[in-house]
């Protein structure tokens, strides 16, 4: 008995000293396919909650807060953005009026306005999706950081965020680590045996791939946590594993559209109409397909490998 004692005393001691007991709570929200299933990930320490990415639409990200409020008390006091595309930033309004507080790299957050610029024509002018009036109005980050920037949460314990040095999906890229677990979240620089997002990162008002960043990235990532990985589509594996299949599945990527571009001959500069490419890149998806019959949502290759095809157009002059 007295031994029992003695341990809840070193064990309560302990407590004392590190300001937490253990760690605190991953979730994962994941929105419907009008959301492109995108997975916001958000972490709850017990007496705060930290959300990585927003969502595409104000009407997602409300589902995501609900969610979050029937699952803690915990408030809602910061949202991060991993990387500057819509389904990441374009619900800020929200969790700003939540009173949550907004964070993502300097660079992110300079790329945004024109991202957000580049989508909402798309989507208003060309998909038609939206009106001008019903896009999502994207506010300003609030807080931003350059390289690496650690948060303590009011447990004691701490998330890090770290922008990785190369251009990935995205012109920018931000990981949140969760320290205690070496748990790494990632947005959509990984996809788990779910099919990614080719379009590459919107600079100066143009799509631009960057596969061998993209590769550079992901290479970076065991070096940072032991744990699981957290993309933004997709199934969650250990950071190898998840490594592993997505630099595979980039390769692949680009062998399909080489050798696509390759077999089109002088047609290939059929890709360059706006009349004949709809078609070109939907048998481009459907070999996507053949390539990775198990992965899930193929429609992501059909909408996004434009900016892979024009990318290799370019380089050859076509």
């Amino acid at each position: 008995m007295k031994i029992r004692s003695r341990m809840l005393a070193v064990a309560t001691a302990l407590v004392c000293v590190t300001g937490f007991a253990q760690a605190g709570n991953l979730h994962v929200f994941t929105s419907d396919a009008e959301g492109f299933n995108t997975h916001s990930i958000w972490y709850d320490d017990g007496k705060e909650v930290l959300v990585v990415d927003t969502q595409f639409t104000p009407i997602q990200a409300r589902a995501l807060i609900a969610e979050i409020k029937r699952q803690t008390k915990s408030p809602i006091t910061r949202v991060v953005v991993t990387h500057p595309n819509p389904d990441k930033f374009n619900a800020l309004s929200v969790f700003h009026q939540e009173g949550a507080e907004s964070i993502a790299s300097a660079r992110t957050a300079a790329a945004i306005p024109g991202v957000d610029a580049y989508k909402r024509y798309f989507w208003v002018n060309m998909a038609k999706a939206f009106t001008d009036e019903t896009y999502p109005k994207v506010e300003p980050i609030r807080t931003t950081f350059e390289g690496e920037t650690r948060i303590r949460l009011k447990s004691g314990e701490t998330v890090t965020l770290i922008e990785l040095p190369r251009p990935g999906i995205s012109s920018t890229q931000t990981v949140v680590r969760i320290d205690q677990s070496g748990d790494l979240v990632v947005g959509d620089l990984v996809h788990t045996r779910n099919h990614a997002w080719l379009e590459g990162g919107i600079v100066n008002g143009k799509p631009q791939p960057d596969l061998a960043g993209w590769k550079a990235d992901l290479q970076e990532l065991p070096k940072l946590g032991n744990g699981k990985v957290y993309g933004g589509r997709g199934e969650f594996a250990p950071v190898r594993d998840a490594v592993a299949q997505e630099i595979a599945y980039l390769e692949q990527a680009d062998r399909i559209v080489d050798r696509y571009i390759q077999q089109l001959g002088s047609r290939a500069v059929e890709l360059k109409d706006p009349q004949k490419q709809g078609g070109h890149y939907a048998a481009i998806q459907a070999e996507f397909v053949k390539a990775f019959p198990d992965y899930s949502f193929p429609d992501l290759v059909g909408y996004s490998v434009y900016g892979l095809v024009q990318q290799k157009l370019s380089q050859q002059s076509l």
